[in-house]
């Protein structure tokens, strides 16, 4: 967003046998406020910093065709003047996510409060050898078997290299056939690690809502294997676009490339913007209580039609006609809702996207080595929810799919997904 809700978590039961009941009511809302969380140090004899990442590997996606033009933001991460006001980046309509700050601005904003990882944004940082581990509290999940970023090294204001691990088996990043690993973990990490570096090297205090508006990945299927996951992964970030709050963060670009035993696994990208409590309560005016009401649970389509193993993990629920599908709103899923909220998180969304490209496609398992999405609006929780597809085979063996979200007449969100047409390997759905 100008693209879309902040994406979510998990319970403490990762089965939801004691989690809370499939759409029932709730009393909080998504991301809220953590305490503050100080630098953990990792344990001795990990590694520090080595060279500098490369910043040519990534391709930004295109800007989304529902979203009105904006001009590229600096990438410097200087202090920039914002809004008297800290809903500055509001659209006219509550259902609409924040806008991308555009470069121009009118008034200086209230510094934002301290870091929730250094208590004083004006503290020293720390030395560029040092090593800091992953909270769960810094990447907004509720248990540490779902961090899969572990511990990060800082190279420069703007550089980091991170250490991750994706484990063999996962209540819902699990394997999708008896020789791959889930590509969209991938996209996952990369959240998590932003919403990580935010919090502990640019100041964005523990209550921020997070919105993202743009991610794309690019993944080898080859290097994503099974008999590898014990192996840690090593992945460089580079932050860019990086747009202040008085001390705090209005948003940032990250990209981020992920190898494992030196060889290339992925790359991936993604534009994270920030809003304060305040001005998320006025963008979402009239909304907030929308989890006080319960969401109907519409009957999903067969687990292996969206490439799934268990039934409760579809998001696809049956429509009129072939190749479309309605949105299954399942807020008792401990993943996908680890807490309440106030909209359809944008993980559900990519979910959704990734689910409708197996079903439209018919490839057992789809193994998309490239993936971008585009958000334009939050997708609430009580109106309907179409997904569409279109398949297109243009180039001999691989698949591309086109993905779109859409409610009351508007744009949710767009997507493609390609796949390569490998060589069939027994598919765990």
């Amino acid at each position: 967003m100008p693209q879309t809700g902040p994406l979510s978590a998990l319970t403490e039961d990762q089965t939801g046998r004691g989690g809370r009941p499939a759409n029932g009511t709730a009393t909080t809302v998504e991301n809220p406020p953590h305490p503050a969380v100080p630098r953990q140090p990792a344990p001795r004899g990990t590694a520090t910093a080595g060279a500098a990442p490369s910043t040519t590997a990534s391709k930004e996606p295109a800007t989304s065709a529902t979203v009105s033009e904006i001009p590229t933001p600096p990438t410097t991460a200087s202090a920039e003047p914002a809004s008297s006001t800290t809903a500055s980046a509001e659209p006219a309509s509550s259902t609409t996510a924040p806008e991308k700050p555009t470069p121009a601005a009118t008034a200086p904003e209230n510094p934002a409060p301290p870091s929730p990882a250094t208590d004083d944004p004006a503290a020293p940082r720390p030395p560029i050898t040092a090593v800091t581990s992953v909270t769960p509290e810094l990447a907004h999940r509720t248990t540490e078997t779902d961090v899969f970023p572990t511990r990060w090294t800082r190279i420069s204001d703007t550089r980091f290299r991170f250490t991750a691990h994706w484990p063999a088996a996962h209540p819902f990043f699990g394997p999708v056939d008896d020789r791959h690993q889930d590509p969209m973990i991938v996209g996952e990490t990369l959240r998590q690690a932003s919403m990580v570096l935010a919090h502990a090297e640019f100041g964005a205090p523990a209550d921020t809502h997070f919105v993202m508006w743009d991610l794309t990945v690019s993944v080898d299927p080859a290097a994503l294997l099974l008999a590898d996951a014990a192996e840690p992964v090593e992945f460089d970030v580079v932050c860019s676009e990086i747009r202040r709050r008085g001390r705090g963060l209005r948003s940032m670009r990250t990209t981020m490339e992920f190898r494992r035993a030196g060889r290339f696994v992925a790359r991936g990208t993604g534009s994270t913007g920030c809003t304060p409590p305040r001005a998320y309560r006025r963008l979402r005016a009239g909304r907030l209580n929308a989890w006080n009401t319960p969401v109907p649970l519409l009957a999903g389509i067969a687990p292996q039609a969206a490439g799934r193993s268990r039934a409760e993990d579809v998001v696809l629920a049956p429509a009129d006609r072939p190749g479309v599908w309605n949105l299954r709103v399942d807020t008792g899923h401990p993943v996908l809702f680890p807490r309440p909220n106030d909209h359809v998180p944008g993980m559900v969304l990519f979910e959704a996207a990734r689910q409708a490209a197996t079903a439209a496609s018919g490839l057992r398992p789809f193994l998309p080595a490239t993936l971008t999405a585009e958000f334009a609006h939050y997708a609430e929780l009580h109106s309907p929810c179409r997904i569409e597809t279109e398949v297109f085979d243009d180039h001999p063996g691989e698949v591309t799919v086109r993905v779109s979200g859409r409610q009351d007449g508007a744009s949710v969100f767009t997507a493609s997904l390609t796949s390569a047409r490998s060589a069939r390997v027994r598919s765990l759905s």
